[in-house]
């Protein structure tokens, strides 16, 4: 090919978040994708520019993925022999489609700090049903997660009406975040009630998650469309 020829400037938007910054400090970067020059049939390869976000962008990738990761491990082990209730089903079932929730939400509509989400979403049930200690927690990942946790974990030294407004309470006192793991954690549980449950118990449940997306909505749209879509159905 003769002469010089470039492609057409393509530009994407990316939103990163590193771990333990704001609850709403996400990190936006314009990327420009690659723009090859044509001589002679030669390509001069990708800019310097874009070799150094790209360079960084899989560092910040990598932190997030590692970050997830060891929360994943963590939770694989400690709810080892944890079933999802009524079946042989692994908990982690559950942990999973938590976190589906919250990552299908964000690319609608960003959460946030999506690492904070991601690792309370894997966790939040750790300290609840598996006796973890938040000074564990911390110690592992960070203030900001354990104390998330701790929120989302029920007082069984309370009445189970009142522990469920104890918890949104102090789950209203953390970051929207967690607010948002919340309502991905009942919307996932809003499935078809097991066999041996009373229409009482039923009904009592389904007004347990009004109280949850009356509380905790706000949060985030997505998330409480999809909570208000499970409650009409179940």
């Amino acid at each position: 090919m003769t002469g010089t020829q470039s492609s057409e400037h393509e530009f994407a938007n990316f939103s990163f978040q590193l771990p333990g910054v704001g609850q709403c400090a996400a990190i936006s970067r314009c990327v420009r994708l690659p723009h090859y020059h044509y001589r002679s049939g030669n390509t001069t390869g990708v800019e310097p520019s874009m070799t150094q976000q790209i360079a960084t962008n899989t560092a910040w990738a990598t932190t997030l993925a590692e970050d997830w990761l060891a929360a994943w491990h963590f939770a694989a082990q400690v709810h080892n022999a944890q079933r999802v209730p009524g079946t042989d089903q692994p908990y982690l079932k559950h942990l999973g489609m938590v976190t589906m929730e919250v990552f299908s939400a964000h690319a609608v509509q960003p959460v946030g700090n999506l690492g904070l989400a991601v690792r309370c979403a894997i966790l939040h049930d750790t300290i609840e049903d598996q006796d973890v200690r938040h000074v564990e927690l911390v110690e592992r990942f960070g203030q900001a997660v354990a104390d998330g946790v701790l929120a989302l974990s029920k007082s069984p030294n309370l009445p189970k009406a009142e522990a469920m407004r104890d918890s949104l309470s102090r789950i209203q006192a953390q970051p929207r975040e967690v607010w948002c793991v919340k309502l991905a954690d009942r919307i996932s549980n809003l499935h078809t009630p097991p066999s041996h449950w009373t229409p009482e118990k039923c009904a009592t449940y389904r007004a347990e998650a009004q109280q949850i997306l009356d509380a905790l909505g706000p949060a985030h749209a997505v998330l409480a469309d999809r909570l208000a879509g499970k409650i009409a159905a179940y």
